[in-house]
């Protein structure tokens, strides 16, 4: 998942966003929805937030902070050849579920895409996304769309900030613009956690401070259970200025550290704490007890925590009862999943492609005293690799949380397997459609599904969707563990 602030290289570019968003609907639907005066009609909304329109010549056009039903006269900035990137100059007519961004850089800053729309709407909106993916291969999603959210504003617990020092001196501290590498200046970040968003302007005149601001690239603020901290990207050592940063985050009461050197790979730059390391936890509330999930700088966690709460708790829901299960957790990160389930099933394998990682994991199942967790490094993208943990035991569940590219291969070989329970969690709807395709071709068919609102105010969504071995009809009731065992075995 990309974190905010970077440049958006992780989706696709504006440009490749819109040829992949001219469905057959666009190519068949010519009816001219501009005038002679500029104002266009908006029809829907694009994958990526931006509102849909048509010249008067039927060529599409995307509009940014637009909404459907809204009449806008537009400025056309950037032309493609099948379509063309606009921007509003005036709202003749108004959608009802347009507001007020809370945010006053929101129509220069590139971290948010929805703020002018109403969080319920922009709710719908991802809904429609998922199923819309879905039905492009070929899977018409007919049980429903659940929607796992939480606030629409002050949930990031982590973010990066682009520092950049002018010419003549001056210091900028900010995310990157839409579709460009033009730093924002901001002051606010209203989806910041209230505790991160207070560090912004301390920030920006520690930086004025320093004796060598041009040797940062970027920093990083990262909240956790018991501290706060401040991750710099310095390019080399600079004595004046550690001192500076070590009375900074003492007067803050934060963990500080830098990132040191210019390289990349296996020269890639290495973390240096300024001050005591810091404790980094986060926590997931269940039933059965609190667990604590420690990480380090660098290694993924979900940024919004109440809603990844929301979220382990709802997987659990869907497949309880889990106690006599073997399950295997694939792409298993610092142990979101595995802990969760482990209190609950019989038996967890983890597995990670990062040996730092899986080394995390185990760490983490030893410090919350779940010894039924097994973790294991693997490469989840070797077919060998992947069809022997597939075929070491028979398991009850296999659980996917993959990066963005999806798990293709997991799938083709789960596709020839039969598991009774596939539990897939996705940042991207377009791989997972693609993988669900795979999924429904050998056999599998969805069961439950829903969309996570994980990125409030953007276009990013997040899907759960749980599979089940099987043809049956379509049912909405929850599923467990041990109902799917019995169809198997019958």
């Amino acid at each position: 998942m990309a974190m905010l602030g970077k440049r958006r290289v992780s989706r696709p570019g504006r440009a490749a966003a819109g040829a992949a968003e001219l469905s057959s609907r666009d190519k068949a639907n010519t009816t001219n929805t501009s005038r002679d005066d500029g104002v266009v009609d908006i029809l829907r909304l694009s994958h990526d937030g931006r509102g849909v329109a048509k010249t008067t010549a039927g060529k599409t056009l995307f509009v940014e902070r637009t909404l459907p039903g809204e009449q806008v006269k537009i400025a056309i900035h950037r032309t493609h050849g099948r379509f063309d990137d606009a921007h509003p100059q005036r709202l003749s007519v108004t959608s009802s579920e347009r507001v007020i961004p809370a945010c006053r850089h929101f129509s220069q800053c590139g971290g948010c895409d929805l703020q002018h729309l109403v969080l319920d709407g922009q709710h719908r909106h991802k809904q429609a996304v998922l199923k819309e993916q879905l039905a492009r291969q070929s899977i018409q999603c007919e049980v429903p769309v659940e929607m796992i959210a939480g606030n629409g504003f002050g949930y990031r617990r982590r973010a990066r900030l682009g520092v950049k020092v002018g010419s003549g001196g001056e210091i900028h501290l900010g995310f990157r613009a839409r579709g460009s590498h033009h730093l924002v200046d901001i002051e606010q970040c209203p989806i910041l956690s209230p505790s991160l968003e207070a560090l912004l302007i301390p920030l920006r005149k520690q930086l004025e401070a320093l004796a060598a601001p041009r040797l940062i690239g970027h920093l990083e603020l990262l909240e956790s259970v018991d501290s706060i901290c401040v991750i710099l990207r310095q390019l080399k050592p600079h004595a004046e200025d550690a001192s500076r940063w070590q009375a900074f985050a003492l007067v803050h009461g934060l963990g500080f550290a830098w990132r040191l050197g210019r390289g990349s790979g296996k020269s890639r730059p290495s973390l240096e704490w300024l001050t005591p390391r810091p404790s980094l936890e986060y926590e997931l509330v269940l039933e059965s007890k609190t667990l604590r999930l420690a990480f380090s700088p660098g290694d993924f966690i979900q940024v919004n925590g109440p809603v990844n709460q929301a979220l382990v708790t709802t997987a659990l829901n869907w497949l309880s009862p889990l106690r006599k299960s073997q399950v295997l957790d694939l792409f298993a990160g610092v142990g979101n999943f595995s802990l969760a389930l482990a209190t609950q099933a019989f038996r967890v394998v983890g597995v990670e492609g990062s040996a730092a990682m899986a080394g995390r994991l185990d760490e983490n199942a030893r410090r919350n005293g779940l010894a039924n967790i097994e973790a294991r490094q693997a490469d989840l993208y070797q077919a060998p690799r992947a069809s022997a943990l597939l075929d070491e035991r028979h398991w009850d569940l296999v659980v996917l949380d993959p990066p963005r590219e999806g798990a293709e291969l997991v799938c083709q070989q789960l596709a020839k397997r039969r598991v009774p329970l596939i539990l897939y969690i996705s940042c991207d709807p377009a791989t997972l459609a693609r993988d669900a395709a795979v999924l429904r071709a050998g056999g599998y068919r969805l069961r439950r599904a829903a969309v996570v609102d994980m990125f409030p105010q953007t276009a990013h969504l997040e899907s759960i969707l749980l599979f089940e071995q099987g043809s049956h009809a379509p049912e909405t009731e929850n599923t467990s563990i041990s109902s799917a065992r019995t169809r198997r075995d019958a």
